[in-house]
């Protein structure tokens, strides 16, 4: 018969993970007092020469839920401080700011306007942005319904079977309010795997089109084409260009979720790749929380008795971009390959 007892101590830390006050953030064994920020840093991985849990930084810079949602800016150059009594992360001295540069006597601290000048763009970023950039402009995953409303490409001017950027298409159920489309294909359903039931679809994105003339059916032009468009393809209004800024910070719900599928449909993969997890905006995920990875370890046999072996704790991912019952989320840390069918909970 299968034991039980570990089911029972994993339901246990479940719940305590999301009813009891974490510990205080822990510092690294090997922190540094200080260190200057460059170019190419990210705040995630700053605070991973700091401390053990690097996504809890926003708590050693004492921020509120307001200052999560709307971070502060931080610059190559600026000097960020620990204090190991709290532990605390603090903005020191600017490279250079006492070298006599302003005109004063250096060591002079006295208080004066001064103007700092960085371009925002020079911004230190949470995560690496390049890694998440294509998923925050593009439809990635639809309902039902709204597959069912999407418009359809019915023909081509010139009869290809494939088409490319600056290629004319028509289109019917084409909203007559909306110029700016995105094309996409059907991929396949996402499903969770503990009842069967379909999340969502996940779409291949093939490139863009614009409206030039309200015929019948309306005529558009390709803009963009990162894979071949065709007729039957699909095509939903453009959402605009989605930015993420948002700092980590726990779930306040309880979330049990399953890692359901990886991009570009591998069955494994690592770190500061996107994964999509069974779990969306109805499970009360938002941009920015952050989730803990669990590795299914199997069972095993011994003595003709079959022992279902603890889940390993093995790594944690970021919530980028939330959907109504799925999201997609970038693999942070991690001691190995993550792999579809994994747990993931509260950090």
């Amino acid at each position: 018969m299968f034991r039980i007892i570990s089911s029972i101590a994993a339901s246990i830390a479940f719940l305590a993970s999301v009813g009891v006050q974490a510990a205080p953030p822990t510092v690294a064994t090997d922190a540094p007092d200080s260190y200057t920020v460059v170019k190419g840093d990210t705040l995630w991985g700053i605070s991973g020469r700091f401390l053990q849990e690097p996504w809890r930084w926003p708590e050693v810079w004492q921020m509120n839920e307001d200052e999560i949602k709307n971070p502060h800016l931080i610059y190559p150059g600026q000097i960020i401080v620990l204090d190991r009594s709290g532990p605390y992360l603090r903005i020191g001295k600017r490279v250079g700011e006492d070298s006599g540069s302003s005109g004063r006597p250096v060591g002079d601290n006295r208080l004066q306007p001064r103007i700092y000048q960085t371009p925002i763009d020079e911004a230190i970023p949470t995560i690496p942005l390049k890694a998440i950039a294509p998923f925050l402009t593009r439809p990635l995953v639809i309902d039902e319904h709204s597959l069912q409303g999407a418009a359809t490409i019915v023909a081509t001017e010139t009869n290809r079977v494939y088409l490319a950027q600056g290629d004319t298409i028509f289109a019917k159920d084409v909203d007559e309010n909306v110029d700016k489309w995105a094309v996409f294909r059907q991929a396949k359903p996402l499903v969770d795997p503990t009842d069967n039931q379909v999340l969502g679809y996940e779409v291949l994105y093939l490139g863009s089109a614009r409206v030039t003339e309200r015929t019948s059916p309306v005529t558009l032009e390709i803009v963009e084409a990162v894979e071949e468009i065709g007729v039957d393809d699909k095509m939903l209004p453009t959402e605009g260009e989605l930015i993420f800024s948002y700092m980590p910070h726990a779930p306040k719900e309880g979330i049990d979720a399953r890692l359901i599928s990886i991009h570009r449909g591998v069955s494994e993969t690592g770190k500061l790749n996107v994964v999509v997890i069974s779990a969306g905006r109805q499970n009360g995920l938002e941009p920015g929380h952050v989730v803990a990875m669990f590795r299914n370890r199997g069972v095993a046999t011994h003595e003709r008795e079959v022992y279902a072996l603890p889940e390993k704790r093995y790594g944690s991912a970021l919530v980028f971009r939330v959907f109504d019952r799925v999201s997609y989320a970038l693999i942070m840390d991690t001691d190995g390959q993550a792999a579809i069918g994994d747990a993931i909970r509260n950090p």
